[in-house]
């Protein structure tokens, strides 16, 4: 074990996280302006955005066990190489197929090092992860509420949307650099009181299944919705505000995965209430038709999506055993299932019903996620505190 007080090896856990919502919330707020650039419609934007979350889809299913087998850390440090290697090309090269397969190695990595990153906190930090993963999902909120406020300020300062990449070739060299001066082990003694949460023990593969469904709709949801609410604002209510709806719709996450990490023994609880409010929400959305109310609503709306990924991840990591990478992978290939289906069904559907009706029928398949929270009461002695 590694003296704490010299450790920092947990900011460049959040810092990761970070720049994976920076390129999630600034690729959302980009695709008008990508759009514009490649004359898409409004299908084959989503058939575009889809890309990425396409790829986030594959990685899990090579890269979880090759994880569990290696030195976590060494393979985040191999997968942000990659990462900076591709954000400097779409940078740099002009033609759209580069940028399609830029965008595709994107999605690959910031997928890998999202649960690969979850899966070394849990075991660098047995004690405090539960806390530490409310934190650091919500690092990822704030990525993509800042995203859109950047990207909206310099396309108005005449800079183009690859800009967006220059940063995120920044950021991602900072964060392999401070890698590279981290060594491996664990950082924290295992408490008995928290005996449950480090577990080694069985990994409990229907419970992650379960979570899986639940992820599956709610990233494909959330995609669903945050890649098109910019064009819902601009083409659908007539107003310029969509990136502003966009921040706030993941600031107001931050709280509630920071929340969600802090009550993390009333995981099961606050799942449940998060699947139930967010179609109520999205009824109320679909019924209007000015641009402030919708804007306001994505404030209960972003609260309630911000609870479900850590409340998952608490409920997962003790169901994972000593397989944590594979069940985070698996969850991971969930989201990216739901990202691809989801965002290019908005999209279809969308062209043709608009888009209120699209992100309207996405809320439907909510009644799938309540009846797997339900079946998973089952598992939830080994997740929550009587």
């Amino acid at each position: 074990m590694r003296n704490s007080n010299k450790d920092y090896l947990w900011l460049i856990f959040f810092l990761i996280i970070f720049i994976n919502g920076f390129e999630a919330g600034g690729y959302q707020a980009s695709l008008l302006s990508i759009g514009e650039s490649y004359d898409l419609s409004t299908t084959s934007k989503g058939i575009f955005a889809s890309i990425e979350l396409f790829a986030t889809m594959l990685a899990p299913l090579f890269l979880g066990a090759w994880a569990d087998r290696n030195s976590k850390l060494k393979c985040i440090r191999i997968l942000l190489f990659i990462q900076l290697f591709f954000s400097a090309l779409v940078l740099l090269v002009t033609s759209r197929i580069i940028f399609a397969l830029g965008i595709f190695f994107l999605g690959l990595t910031t997928s890998a090092l999202q649960f690969i990153s979850i899966a070394a906190l849990a075991e660098v930090y047995p004690n405090s992860s539960k806390r530490k993963i409310g934190f650091m999902t919500s690092m990822y909120a704030f990525g993509a509420f800042i995203a859109p406020l950047i990207v909206s300020a310099y396309l108005k300062m005449g800079f183009g949307w690859r800009t967006l990449f220059l940063l995120l070739t920044i950021t991602s060299t900072i964060a392999l650099i401070g890698l590279l001066r981290s060594a491996d082990g664990t950082r924290e003694k295992i408490d008995n009181i928290d005996i449950d949460d480090a577990t080694t023990g069985t990994f409990i593969l229907g419970a992650i299944l379960l979570l899986c469904i639940i992820m599956c709709i709610y990233v494909g949801y959330e995609n669903g919705f945050a890649f098109f609410i910019d064009t819902l604002f601009a083409e659908e209510l007539g107003s310029g505000i969509g990136k502003y709806a966009l921040s706030i719709f993941w600031i107001i996450m931050i709280p509630s995965r920071v929340m969600a990490g802090y009550l993390g023994k009333y995981s099961h609880k606050i799942l449940t209430g998060a699947i139930i409010s967010i179609p109520v929400i999205t009824i109320i959305i679909s019924r209007l038709n000015t641009d402030i109310p919708v804007l306001l609503l994505c404030i209960p709306l972003g609260f309630a999506c911000g609870a479900i990924y850590p409340s998952v991840l608490n409920i997962a990591m003790p169901l994972a055993g000593n397989h944590k990478a594979t069940a985070t992978g698996m969850i991971t290939t969930a989201t990216g299932i739901g990202g691809v289906v989801f965002t290019a069904l908005t999209g279809i559907i969308g062209d043709r019903w608009g888009l209120r009706t699209a992100i309207l029928i996405l809320s439907a398949f909510f009644a799938i996620s309540l009846i797997s929270v339900l079946l998973l009461k089952q598992y939830s002695h080994n997740t929550e505190s009587t």
